[in-house]
């Protein structure tokens, strides 16, 4: 987040340089032709460079979220993985009780018992995945805030022009 601050500034810094040359040409200033085309190439130069602080800070935000968000669906497959591996034979072997109370043998109490309980752990794990599928959907590849600077810097260009 603290990357956020100096790029916003170089964006701000930009906004104030395109006021002062705004300024300085309704004030009347004297320069020279080529002097007036040099500071507008210095703008321009100055405006493009911020835009690229800009993009590179939101790639960066954009890049980490993208991490978090496939570093927690990897953790959702890992621990419904382990869960299935571990707690499947505790569980498996206390369903498999319930089974055998109902008159079934004991390998078919067993294997009932491993099937209920691996169902449920992919189930679990499923759902953890999905929600974190559907929360990186919903994420926008596009920054937003370079766009919109760009689009604030073309209309100026256009009306410097």
């Amino acid at each position: 987040m603290s990357a956020t601050k100096p790029s916003l500034t170089d964006a701000d810094n930009a906004a104030l340089t395109r006021s002062d040359t705004e300024r300085a040409l309704q004030n009347g200033s004297n320069d020279s032709l080529p002097g007036l085309l040099s500071r507008l190439g210095d703008d321009v130069m100055q405006l493009i460079n911020s835009q690229l602080a800009l993009f590179k800070v939101e790639i960066k935000e954009e890049a980490s979220f993208y991490a978090r968000g496939t570093a927690m669906i990897a953790v959702g497959g890992v621990i419904a993985t382990n869960d299935f591996a571990l707690l499947n034979v505790a569980i498996a072997f206390a369903v498999s009780t319930l089974f055998a109370g109902a008159g079934f043998s004991q390998p078919a109490s067993y294997a009932l018992g491993f099937i209920v309980t691996g169902v449920f752990y992919l189930f679990v794990g499923g759902i953890l995945m999905l929600v974190m599928k559907n929360r990186l959907a919903k994420q926008q590849l596009v920054p937003p805030r370079t766009v919109q600077e760009l689009r604030k810097d073309k209309q100026w260009l256009k009306s410097e022009l």
